[in-house]
């Protein structure tokens, strides 16, 4: 058997097919989301500044139509073609599907975790953008701002992470943005190495990140 699923986990053998889809979130993703971001913030070192609950990011994350503001786009994959459901159907976004052949095996023993939907399928979320416009003043155009791109550690290397990025290019180029931006720190360097050689992207050493937050910024606020 090319691939199954055994006691909760996606085993997927190598030379098979495996289908991904990129879709808008949406409220019901949450609990996944949360997971990611988590997942993120343990892969930064950044654990101990996280804060996001469910109901935070209920309340926060899905409060503007897409594209406006806040919005995020789930990455999935299944071991069989999608169906014709709602998110096919999302007024607001076509999704994106690929088929890609695995050169390695994947073994996820966290898909039953990351699974989506009812019984019986096989559908499980890989990783997700996060992303909201902004306004370059110097090309007097908007932009998109990636804040957050994370796949979960066994789909790396795989090419997901450059499909999510793609697809938010391709959002902007069809919105008449002019340009995508995020952030990489600096230690990643092989992250780095992959946006500017593969991707074509400008890495620009000689800007800093300035941030104020928690009591700093009520403090400042106050001035």
């Amino acid at each position: 058997m090319a691939a199954e699923i055994s006691n909760g986990a996606n085993h997927i053998a190598k030379n098979s097919p495996v289908f991904a889809r990129i879709r808008l979130g949406e409220i019901s993703d949450v609990p996944h989301i949360h997971k990611l971001i988590y997942q993120l913030a343990v892969f930064e070192h950044f654990e101990h500044l996280f804060e996001a609950t469910e109901e935070s990011l209920s309340a926060t994350l899905f409060k503007s139509p897409p594209f406006q503001s806040v919005t995020c786009f789930i990455l999935e994959v299944s071991l069989h073609p999608f169906p014709q459901d709602k998110h096919s159907k999302n007024p607001n976004y076509t999704p994106i599907t690929k088929t890609i052949d695995v050169e390695e095996p994947i073994n996820d023993p966290d898909s039953k975790v990351f699974k989506v939907g009812i019984a019986g399928n096989d559908i499980v979320v890989v990783g997700w953008v996060i992303f909201f416009p902004n306004y370059p003043a110097f090309l007097a155009n908007q932009g998109f701002h990636v804040d957050n791109l994370f796949v979960r550690e066994f789909y790396r290397g795989r090419g997901f992470g450059k499909m999510l990025l793609s697809a938010v290019a391709t959002q902007a180029v069809k919105l008449g943005f002019c340009r995508v931006d995020w952030i990489c720190l600096k230690w990643n360097q092989k992250a780095l190495k992959f946006y500017e050689e593969v991707i074509g992207a400008e890495v620009m050493n000689e800007w800093g990140v300035c941030r104020l937050v928690g009591n700093d910024l009520v403090a400042f606020g106050r001035n």
